[in-house]
């Protein structure tokens, strides 16, 4: 074997990452296989490849036996004695069949097989490096798209982005550079394909683990988040500590960090308000920022009536509904509002033991919500 050839295997292994392992074992059974097709043999044999001086020897194992019916696959006792004398009848005895032109034909043969086998470990290697990222965040750079994915450079390998994973208010050209969810890692006869998403919620639960050190260090958790991608999220967090102030942490110095994740996502609106496993409490803190005046707390069937003032009503339930309809999937519980008016006709309040509510305001950058939602 040529000395350019063990170069090669230095530099996959160096470059990609591939076991020498891997590649000799792949060597080692292409060189069977064209051994046994171009010399016509039928041989249990063996390749020994010495990778100190890039030479092949072939060995064809065979049994030793009395009585010789084919001499490809059997040698007789007194042949074998001659190799050595503690030979007996059932031994194997390997003798050294390498034909004088192997090199080259092997060389010709191996070269696809070999190929191949660095193929698929290469892909390999990859699938094992993508598939710890499920759930994760990463840069990658937009390269091409056509009418129904956008193709994400993620180093090692294109990302698909799908039409629905992509930000109704973003357009992507090619060399910029985004972050994205890994949301599915497949193995294919082609390959691994990596799916990604800009709209799930991981995404922006990631971005604030990145942003805030206190969620990192564990310090602060985020509970739950509401995404509707590309317009408004809400997400809940809360914290053991009591010198710590969670809402505060998310927002950072002069709004410094939410408004980061929001330059990040194009504009999308962010609430952040503080988790309670109090309902009464929790709910009233997810529809920020309208205030709160009662919350009725239905536990059977995890429902809640929620009483604002008359002039808070369309703030509550958001444009197209859409504040109640986040502050209902970020708290779990089925929300509906009445104003104070209604609800004093309808005799449900004020209650006679009506909790005094503060309501927590939703701490967001002043320009990312309008305080008069229709």
């Amino acid at each position: 074997m040529s000395t350019e050839l063990l170069d090669a295997l230095h530099v996959l292994e160096h470059d990609k990452g591939i076991s020498r392992d891997v590649i000799v074992e792949a060597i080692e059974a292409a060189l069977v296989s064209a051994y046994k097709r171009n010399f016509n043999q039928a041989q249990n044999v063996r390749v020994e490849l010495n990778l100190e001086n890039g030479s092949i020897r072939v060995f064809a194992r065979k049994d030793v036996v009395d009585q010789v019916f084919d001499s490809r696959l059997e040698i007789s006792l007194e042949e074998a004695h001659e190799l050595n004398p503690v030979y007996k009848v059932g031994d194997f005895v390997e003798l050294e069949v390498t034909p004088k032109d192997f090199g080259r034909i092997a060389a010709q043969t191996a070269k696809q097989v070999v190929t191949q086998r660095v193929r698929e470990a290469e892909r390999g290697i990859i699938y094992d490096e993508f598939i710890d990222r499920e759930d994760d965040i990463m840069t990658g750079i937009v390269e091409r798209q056509d009418s129904r994915f956008i193709y994400v450079n993620l180093g090692k390998i294109e990302a698909i982005l799908s039409q629905n994973e992509q930000m109704p208010n973003e357009t992507y050209r090619p060399h910029d550079r985004i972050k994205v969810y890994l949301t599915k890692v497949e193995k294919t006869t082609k390959g691994p394909q990596i799916f990604v998403s800009r709209t799930h919620p991981g995404l922006l639960k990631r971005l604030f683990e990145m942003e805030v050190p206190e969620i990192y260090e564990g310090i602060v958790e985020i509970k739950s988040v509401a995404r509707e991608a590309g317009d408004r999220s809400k997400i809940s967090v809360y914290t053991a500590d009591p010198e710590v102030d969670a809402v505060g942490a998310c927002v950072g110095p002069k709004g410094a960090r939410v408004q980061a994740i929001v330059n990040e996502l194009k504009g999308e609106k962010i609430d952040i308000v503080e988790w309670s496993e109090d309902p009464f409490t929790f709910v009233a803190n997810a529809l920020s920022p309208s205030k709160v005046l009662d919350v009725i707390v239905n536990e059977e069937e995890q429902a809640t009536t929620v009483v604002v003032p008359d002039y808070q009503l369309s703030l509550a339930i958001g444009k197209r509904g859409q504040n109640a309809r986040l502050a209902a999937k970020l708290t779990g519980w089925k929300i509906d509002i009445k104003s104070e008016s209604v609800a004093r006709e309808m005799g449900i309040y004020p209650r006679e033991e009506t909790p005094v509510q503060e309501t927590e305001e939703t701490v967001v950058e002043e320009n990312n919500v309008s305080e008069d939602e229709e």
